[in-house]
């Protein structure tokens, strides 16, 4: 491991590493930076190879150098602390998994300054290590405005890096429940199905079979859990994370979430001003390495729904 000074980090690297890339070898010795870090950091002069700024990131080593890395303190966040009421299900040093509501903006962006979830866990969150060079919290996935149910959140980089490595692999188990129009064709089944940006309406993405426009294989399985009148509750599991994977594919199905204005339709018996879906299960490799599952049961007015519509 690289030793602290305070000067910063330094390393002297083994006669055995000739050849190898500095970038590459010093994220061997400093595990808490991904090698992209390393290589801003080398690009800002913050890395010094016997007290030489190397000429990039990967030149390669020659064996025995020293090298000495002032490793930047993470900046206070721009961003404003606000108390927002927040539904905690697990937390540690690293991480946390919140039960978002639906209505709440998880970043900041145009039109939403404040009132988000980074705001609130700001305000809640005493301990960030540090995200991306900010003390900020870390958004491992997303959920949209509308959905409700479980988010994952980091605490420093190396947490996030973590977590959404597991994402991007396929390792995570997601659960979700949804309520959808009409019937799936199928009581259970499983759709593999590309999404892109569909190119007659830039606000949705859309089930691409043109292979001339963007898009990234998706796969979803789903089972029915109950048949209403109009309506099917389901349980679905995305084993990918396209953006509104679970909503493009039920609507490429031919039954669209009830609420959902934007790959459905509005009005009937549904009378929630929000698409019916909800994050209800994850299941994941904790930063410590222990495996847990979390669950999240159904929202108040999503229960009041379903009883509505049984009666």
């Amino acid at each position: 491991m690289a030793v602290a000074t305070p000067a910063g980090a330094v390393h002297t690297f083994q006669l055995a590493q000739r050849g190898e890339r500095l970038d590459k070898a010093l994220v061997e010795f400093m595990p808490d930076f991904s090698r992209a870090q390393i290589q801003r950091l080398i690009e800002g002069g913050q890395v010094l190879i016997n007290g030489q700024l190397p000429a990039k990131a990967g030149v390669r080593l020659e064996g025995g150098e020293t090298a000495v890395v002032a490793v930047p303190v993470p900046e206070p966040s721009t961003l404003i602390a606000e108390a927002i009421p927040l539904q905690v299900v697990y937390e540690d040093a690293d991480m946390l998994v919140l039960d978002k509501p639906a209505g709440l903006v998880v970043h900041p962006a145009a039109g939403h300054a404040s009132g988000t979830l980074v705001n609130a866990l700001l305000a809640h969150v005493k301990d960030f290590g540090g995200v991306g060079g900010s003390l900020r919290p870390g958004i491992v996935h997303r959920l949209d405005k509308d959905t409700s149910g479980l988010i994952v959140v980091a605490k420093h980089d190396a947490a996030q890096r973590a977590l959404q490595a597991q994402f991007k692999l396929r390792k995570v188990e997601k659960h979700y429940v949804a309520l959808v129009v009409g019937r799936p064709p199928t009581p259970s089944g499983r759709v593999e199905a590309a999404i892109g940006r569909d190119p007659r309406h830039r606000q949705r993405m859309a089930v691409v079979t043109n292979s001339a426009l963007r898009s990234r294989m998706a796969v979803s399985e789903y089972r029915t859990r109950e048949a209403l009148r109009g309506y099917t509750l389901v349980d679905v599991k995305p084993e990918t994370g396209r953006t509104h994977q679970v909503r493009v594919h039920m609507a490429f199905l031919g039954c669209p979430l009830a609420g959902d204005v934007l790959y459905g339709v509005s009005g009937g018996r549904y009378k929630l001003a929000r698409h019916f879906l909800h994050a209800a299960g994850l299941t994941l490799k904790l930063p410590s390495g222990r495996t847990q599952t979390f669950v999240a049961p159904l929202p108040a007015e999503l229960e009041a729904c379903l009883a509505a519509l049984r009666g």
